[in-house]
């Protein structure tokens, strides 16, 4: 019987067999000043654990997979959480790095479907990735933010570092655990609309290529042409769910406004699809805020006790 599967959308999927699907609930990259600030609404004990439970949500909703899963280890307790060299849990953060390369090389998979967790987690497959098709691969980030940030950022969340980690920029410690990094020309930020003046100057300087939302309202061309240009036949695709307008939802842990509508992002990954062989993509930052909110409600009902 052959491996390949239906998707209703998509058409039949490229050698199920050799896709390997990777839950990695990391949530450390985000600060937590920012998830303070931005889910204000629930305690901070279950707030910080968002990006945890979304990679957990992802994986059960989405459709079933008939090719390998694996899940990244990560811890929810407090070990490895201060900041370090500029990076707030930069212990955990490499000790969970380690692990996802780990389990990405014991499979050896052609193309890795990834679940986050926070942005960071497009990383090690991305990187993976890179290191099985060299200069074959191009990198497409449809993200609000450039994710382009140093430990020299005012912002330390690892989250915003990882388009600067897999450019080949960024902490030194990060960057030895990469087998491989992606030029900057070889890198596009689709939806961009939201940034930090001190980390901006960094897409220009690495030689990466941004598309607003207004660029991409209407069509898919001029991604499409940039990726032609690159003369990549595969790509990489990173979805960090807050370039929805959160004008019409928020997915993520901020609400950002005047982004991309649901259609048009749907419309920009079937384009990418058709366009060139999608190897790697990834569901970033995910925060399911009823789910949460309904873990609160039912929090030391009886019966519920950990067994």
């Amino acid at each position: 019987m052959s491996s390949t599967t239906i998707d209703s959308t998509f058409g039949p999927q490229k050698d199920a067999a050799s896709t390997l699907r990777l839950l990695w609930p990391q949530w450390q990259g985000a600060t937590a000043a920012n998830i303070e600030a931005l889910f204000a609404e629930q305690p901070y004990e279950a707030a910080r654990l968002g990006y945890w439970v979304g990679s957990q949500v992802l994986g059960a909703v989405l459709p079933r997979h008939s090719g390998p899963t694996a899940v990244v280890p990560v811890t929810t307790t407090d070990d490895g959480l201060p900041e370090r060299d500029g990076v707030e849990a930069k212990d955990a953060v490499l000790r969970q790095l380690a692990a996802a390369n780990a389990v990405i090389a014991s499979h050896d998979p052609a193309r890795i479907l990834t679940l986050g967790g926070e942005c960071s987690v497009s990383i090690a497959p991305f990187a993976a990735l890179a290191n099985k098709y060299g200069d074959d691969l191009a990198v497409i980030w449809i993200d609000s933010h450039p994710d382009v940030g140093t430990p020299a950022s005012e912002y330390h969340g690892h989250h915003a570092m990882a388009v600067a980690l897999l450019a080949g920029h960024g902490d030194a410690e990060v960057r030895a655990l990469l087998p491989a990094t992606v030029p900057g020309a070889r890198i596009a930020l689709a939806g961009l609309h939201s940034w930090t003046e001190d980390d901006i100057p960094n897409v220009k300087e690495w030689g990466i290529t941004s598309f607003s939302p207004h660029e991409l309202r209407t069509s898919s061309e001029e991604l499409l042409q940039w990726l032609r240009s690159t003369g990549c036949n595969k790509v990489a695709v990173h979805l960090d769910v807050d370039v929805v307008d959160s004008d019409e939802a928020v997915f993520g842990l901020g609400a950002e406004s005047e982004g991309l509508s649901t259609s048009q992002v749907r419309r920009l990954v079937f384009d990418i699809n058709q366009a060139a062989d999608i190897v790697g993509f990834t569901i970033a930052e995910f925060i399911p805020r009823q789910v949460i909110a309904l873990q609160q409600l039912v929090n030391g009902f009886p019966l519920l006790a950990p067994q």
